[in-house]
């Protein structure tokens, strides 16, 4: 079964065709391909067709850059003598010509010491004397740096590039700027000798502080005008500059210029141009700037406005202060001058401390526009110093009372410049503020608050409105507190956690002559390149307070400037607004002392904002000065600066109402406590202070901390009275009220009461003719001066005083009356007994006995006073035994020349004289009557005898 297919039987198979690849296989097979061989000489051919073509790259790059280098050079040959520079103008347009902010001297080759050259090349390019422009050694480290960190980081630039980089292009880092500058660099050296490169490298490059070329930067920082008299350490510091001229400078930075110094005297003395002893010594030097060093007219608003333009506009400081702008300002020159001025007037400030000497501060702003009229950052500002009005934040003090605690208060509606607020010594969850004088007054209005800066009324308005609520209002201010730190009630009185700056304070307060509107505060009107473009004013005016809050706040701080003010020092002939601050010195032994002093004021036109301190406080460097020190610089610079202008006042804003005073507080309250028919009642009388005002009466009794929030009682009359039913101390205040215009007037004068004992019952029926009260009826038997006739002996009643219709308590002296005259009326009842009679001063005495042997006659007493005292007395036994006890009523509060006793339960005299007794607790008795008789007679009062009988507790006993 050869050949055959056994799936199709009977079939012969069939033949396949070849398929293409197999075609292909076969012929490959049949025909294989021959390799090209790579010969020595092709490589060769092709190496030199590949050398040839680079050198005519490179032949024709060279071309290029040696062409482009000499070019540009010789078409900016002129920018080598570096005359540019940028121009500020004043608020008037016009140019101030010792504004110029570019401060440059240019040096001779012959004025340069060798050793200032080799400073700068051994640390900026050692190679200098060998290279033609360009160091490819540097080149090729730069490059491999570049390419590891993917980005230009290196420049790898020669003095010579450094000079062209900065003298004829941007500073701008990329290949193609990397190239030219490398031509410009071959061009100049061809053109110009080494001595010549360094020299031109000296005059250009920026030292700091506004310092061009290595002189200017001499003077500044060394006060040194001649090149060749620079030490060695001073050379190194110069050395150091270049690289970062902000950060290396000594005024600014002394450490870090000192650690850059150190480099550069290292690379020095590696390099053989000093030796290890020279390096050691320059490297030990401490910095200390020159007195008056980088002093200039107008140096605070320059630097500030040089700063403004980098921050709010984004320019490079080199490019602005060699690039030929034109900046126009809102400075006042005449106000620039005055403030610089006074700052140099040591008398205005208090004596230097060993280490330091007192510093201030101060920024004017235009209140329309928010423009910077005039800034002073220090005492002897230095140029590129520490400009302590815009960075240095200090504690603001009682200054930021205005803007945390009475400017959000007035905004919530609720409260007016005639609020009454608490000025009671009160612990805020442990935190206890106290007033800065030791007093405290219970109730004040916020003006008088506001007036004499007191603390407790400011921290406890705070803590009513809440804390984030005046966190809330003075950013809007654009004051930023620390949402954590400052989230407590200490910030009422500018106790803050970073401080405030003097411009910060000057914008913040600017609002409230703006009818609330608060403007961008700024230096800068404009800028103009000196190809023409025009970079306007970038700002904006908000909202941040109503009209009303403003204008309240304006009425409110007038007063602090008055009289009695604590701001009273910075007033002058002007309409003015302001307010004190001060922060306490936490020195033990010093705390009378202040750390700061502030004050912000303004007029219509200008608010300033004044801060006096030491830029380190310790215990030998801290402001001992008046708390009004402040203030006297603010005047002094204010009052002469705008001399010239128009006077103008504070405008009440359209639509807001203005204030109407409360009614007069009252002064002459008197309470009296009356007993009156068996009850007590307290009697309340004032003088009225004006039509159609209600009288708000507060008590208090001995239980109460306080008065309490609302009236006990209201009435439109000057007097009121109310029931009494416990005993105790009682303290009354009226406050009046007029609804009309919801005003409330001062919290009246504290009238207090105390009420020892309660009213006795009504009339004593069993004794007519005396009230408990100590009044004589007159419609009883027996009233006053009309006894009914008796036996008793004649009376022997001797002269004296009392005081009638007083005595409506035990307790109350008597009013003044007449007493003891010659008794001539009969007794109440007729006695058989020795001793009856009448006693003087309204007193009825009952007979001594009925088994008696002698008769007489009593006299009346014409004391009508009102003493309630009852006593029973037991008159002894009589002569025949018999014996009688009687209830003697004591009245009338006289004062008798003979026959007083006093003290209680004392005993009084028997015999030829019994003693009188008072009805008061210090009243003493009417005189006696005689009487005759030998009992001993007992009797209880509660007066204090002033003749035979001592005074006190005791008991005398008559025989």
């Amino acid at each position: 079964m050869t050949g055959r297919n056994s799936s199709t039987p009977g079939q012969a198979p069939k033949e396949k065709k070849p398929t293409s690849s197999a075609k292909s296989s076969a012929k490959s097979s049949a025909k294989p391909k021959k390799k090209k061989k790579i010969t020595i000489g092709k490589v060769l051919a092709w190496t030199f067709v590949t050398g040839a073509l680079a050198a005519i790259c490179g032949m024709g790059v060279y071309i290029f850059v040696l062409v482009n280098g000499d070019k540009i050079v010789e078409n900016n040959m002129d920018k080598l003598n570096f005359s540019e520079a940028s121009i500020i103008y004043d608020a008037a347009g016009q140019e101030a010509g010792v504004l110029k902010v570019e401060n440059r001297e240019n040096v001779d080759p012959a004025e340069i010491p060798d050793l200032l050259k080799q400073a700068f090349i051994a640390t900026e390019d050692q190679r200098f004397e060998q290279h033609q422009g360009v160091d490819l050694f540097s080149v090729g480290r730069a490059l491999v740096k570049d390419v590891v960190a993917r980005s230009m980081v290196e420049g790898g630039s020669t003095i010579t590039q450094q000079l062209a980089k900065n003298v004829f292009l941007s500073s701008d880092k990329t290949f193609f700027r990397k190239a030219t500058e490398m031509s410009i660099a071959l061009a100049l050296e061809k053109k110009k000798t080494k001595d010549e490169i360094i020299t031109y490298y000296l005059n250009r490059i920026y030292f700091g502080n506004r310092a061009y070329g290595v002189k200017a930067a001499s003077k500044v920082y060394f006060g040194v005008s001649n090149l060749k008299d620079l030490k060695l350490w001073q050379i190194a510091t110069l050395a150091a500059m270049p690289k970062a001229p902000n950060t290396y400078n000594p005024i600014s930075n002394p450490d870090k210029s000192k650690d850059r110094r150190a480099v550069v005297l290292k690379l020095m003395q590696e390099q053989g141009y000093i030796t290890e002893a020279q390096r050691a010594e320059a490297v030990a030097v401490d910095y200390a700037p020159p007195a008056n060093v980088g002093k200039s007219q107008y140096q605070t608003y320059i630097d500030y406005v040089l700063k403004e333009a980098q921050d709010m506009y984004k320019f490079d400081e080199d490019d602005l202060l060699r690039g030929g702008y034109k900046i126009y300002t809102t400075l006042d020159p005449n106000a620039q001058q005055i403030m610089e001025q006074t700052y140099a007037n040591d008398k205005l400030f208090q004596k230097d401390g060993p280490e330091q000497k007192m510093q201030s501060s101060m920024a004017i702003l235009n209140n329309e526009d928010g423009g910077i009229v005039a800034m002073i950052g220090g005492r002897d500002y230095v140029t590129r110093g520490l400009n302590r009005a815009v960075a240095q934040p200090r504690q603001p003090g009682s200054s930021f009372k205005t803007l945390v605690a009475y400017a959000p208060a007035i905004e919530s509606g609720k409260y007016n410049p005639y609020s009454r607020l608490p000025d009671v010594q009160k612990s805020y969850n442990g935190y206890s503020p106290r007033n800065y004088d030791g007093v405290y007054r219970g109730e004040v209005s916020m003006f008088d608050a506001v007036k004499k800066s007191m603390n407790l009324p400011a921290v406890d308005l705070l803590s009513q409105i809440g804390v984030k609520t005046g966190i809330d209002f003075v950013k809007k201010l654009g004051i930023d507190l620390d949402e954590k730190n400052d989230r407590n009630l200490a910030i009422a009185l500018g106790g803050l956690n970073k401080g405030v700056t003097t411009l910060q304070m000057a914008r913040a307060y600017s609002a409230f002559p703006n009818n609330g509107n608060l403007p961008t505060a700024h230096a800068i009107t404009k800028i103009v390149g000196d190809d023409g473009k025009v970079t306007p004013f970038k700002g904006e005016t908000k909202s941040v307070m109503s009209a009303k809050t403003a204008w309240y706040m304006t009425q409110l701080m007038q007063g602090v400037v008055e009289p009695g003010g604590t701001g009273a020092a910075a007033k002058f002939d002007r309409p003015l607004a302001g307010k004190t601050g001060s922060t306490q010195l936490d020195i033990k032994g010093l705390e009378k002392y202040n750390r700061d002093l502030w004050f912000v004021g303004y007029t219509p036109e200008w608010t300033a904002a004044v801060w006096m301190g030491f830029d380190k406080t310790d215990s030998k460097h801290y402001v001992s000065m008046s708390s009004g020190s402040a203030g006297v610089i603010f005047k002094e610079v204010m009052q002469k600066a705008l001399a010239k202008r128009p006077m103008t006042s504070f405008k009440r804003p359209d639509g807001v109402p203005d204030l109407t005073a409360p009614p007069k507080g009252i002064s002459d309250l008197n309470a009296e406590h009356i007993v009156m028919g068996g009850n007590s009642k307290v009697q309340l009388k004032w003088s009225g202070v004006g039509d159609n005002i209600t009288y708000q009466i507060f008590r208090k009794d001995s239980k109460m901390a306080d008065f309490p929030a609302e009236p006990t009682q209201s009435t439109t009359m000057t007097e009121f009275s109310e029931f009494i039913s416990q005993p105790d101390t009682y303290d009354y205040v009226v406050v009046p009220y007029n609804a009309e215009n919801n005003t409330t007037g001062a919290r009246s004068n504290v009238a207090t009461v105390k009420v020892d004992t309660l009213g006795g019952n009504p009339l004593d029926p069993l004794h007519p003719g005396t009230d408990p009260n100590g009044k004589l009826d007159p419609n009883s038997p027996g009233g006053p001066g009309t006894n009914l006739p008796g036996t008793g002996q004649p009376g022997n009643g001797g002269p004296g005083t009392g005081l009638p219709d007083q005595g409506q308590r035990p307790d109350q002296e008597g009013g003044n009356g007449t007493d003891g005259r010659p008794g001539t009326e009969q007794g109440t009842k007729p006695g058989t007994g020795q001793g009856g009679g009448t006693r003087s001063g309204g007193e009825t005495s009952q007979p001594g006995g009925n088994n008696g042997a002698g008769t007489g006659t009593g006299r009346p007493g014409t004391d009508s006073g009102t003493g309630t005292d009852t006593r029973t007395g037991t008159n002894g036994t009589s002569p025949t035994g018999g014996t009688n006890s009687g209830t003697q009523t004591n009245g009338g509060k006289g004062h008798g020349t003979s026959g007083t006793s006093g003290g209680k339960n004392g005993t009084g005299t028997g015999n030829s004289t019994d003693a009188g007794a008072g009805g008061s607790s210090r009243g003493g008795s009417g005189a006696a009557g005689g009487t005759t008789g030998s009992g001993t007679s007992t009797g209880t009062t509660d007066g204090a005898g002033t003749d035979t009988a001592p005074t006190g507790s005791t008991t005398q006993t008559g025989r």
